[in-house]
């Protein structure tokens, strides 16, 4: 495993973490699922602790993953393993049976106390606001809260997970105004809404967190038209046939990388993010130990010419994809 500076702070992180939504488990606010199916704890914690071993050192999660289900499993497996860093969010929220999010201070402040109770820790290491939109940072309240956190040493770095399809808005507000230290965005083959975003953040001194680099599995290969999902994972109404029918077709020119470098689908679309200086860590969604093994081994850089390539289809053949993608939810 090798390891990157996570912008300006004194965070040492691997540069593959977990991802670890998948492990919360089939949670659902009402009919709407925001897991990814059922999960066994004892598979779960299998999968940290191999993790582990692997060298990774930067486990990701939200108290919103599993209802808190996620960060306690972390807090059991690893909360009081010192070496390894946790990564945390807050505001999104199920109330009444409905999603909805809160960035009053007031509830950071008591959803960072509920976390670090579950995660069985006195700071987390870096608290991420969780897809907050510009409305929320103009109002300032949330600010107010990761400040007053840092400074009580609830939390040690704070940051953004920007949305998904259009990132730039929040991230140059809280640059621009020097505010935080780290954004998680989404970033991989076909989703390159970020990329404009890589050098200023790394220029300023931001830690960058990858997400999404699998694209919910549609970058490992293994999925086809008639691949089908239990209720309570969120991707049955996300990789429907027709979206992972014209992936599979905008990806031909893509895959054919695979032979030149002697390597998988995966290790290909970690690769390609890594090659990215910027890139402090990335976060597939590891759920089994098996899974630690595939994203972990064989990644390398890619070559210039191949970056190129990547980007010039993400500015083309991929805009279409995008756009189906965006039209799913």
């Amino acid at each position: 495993m090798q390891y990157r500076n996570f912008g300006n702070t004194e965070l040492r992180v691997s540069e593959i973490g977990f991802g670890a939504w998948a492990i919360g488990g089939g949670a659902m606010i009402g009919n709407t699922a925001i897991g990814w199916g059922d999960v066994d704890d004892r598979v779960s914690e299998k999968a940290i602790l191999a993790a582990t071993e692997a060298g990774i050192n930067f486990f990701d999660t939200a108290d919103i993953y599993g209802l808190g289900h996620s960060e306690s499993i972390l807090g059991k497996t690893i909360g009081a393993d010192k070496n390894i860093l946790i990564a945390s969010k807050v505001g999104n929220v199920a109330r009444n049976e409905q999603f909805t999010v809160d960035y009053s201070a007031a509830y950071i402040i008591e959803a960072c106390e509920q976390s670090l109770r579950r995660l069985k820790r006195d700071s987390i290491d870096f608290y991420q606001l969780h897809t907050a939109r510009l409305t929320h940072l103009q109002q300032g309240d949330c600010i107010d809260a990761m400040r007053q956190l840092q400074q009580a040493g609830k939390i040690r770095y704070w940051g953004l997970s920007l949305n998904t399809f259009e990132p730039m808005a929040e991230a140059d507000y809280l640059m621009d105004q020097s505010l935080g230290n780290g954004f998680q965005l989404v970033l991989n083959l076909i989703n390159q809404r970020s990329l404009p975003l890589l050098k200023k953040a790394g220029e300023k001194g931001y830690g960058i967190i990858a997400r999404m680099p699998l694209q919910f599995g549609l970058l490992t290969g293994k999925f086809d038209k008639v691949q089908s999902f239990a209720d309570n994972d969120h991707r049955k109404n996300r990789l429907v046939p027709s979206i992972v029918e014209a992936c599979a077709e905008a990806l031909v020119p893509v895959w054919a990388l695979c032979e030149k470098y002697g390597c998988s689908k995966t290790q290909l679309a970690l690769s390609y993010l890594l090659s990215y200086p910027e890139v402090s860590v990335i976060i597939p969604g590891i759920r089994t130990a098996e899974q630690v093994r595939g994203n972990t081994e064989g990644l390398f850089q890619l070559d210039a010419d191949d970056l190129s390539l990547i980007e010039s289809l993400g500015n083309g053949s991929f805009v279409p994809l995008m756009q189906l993608i965006r039209q799913q939810g």
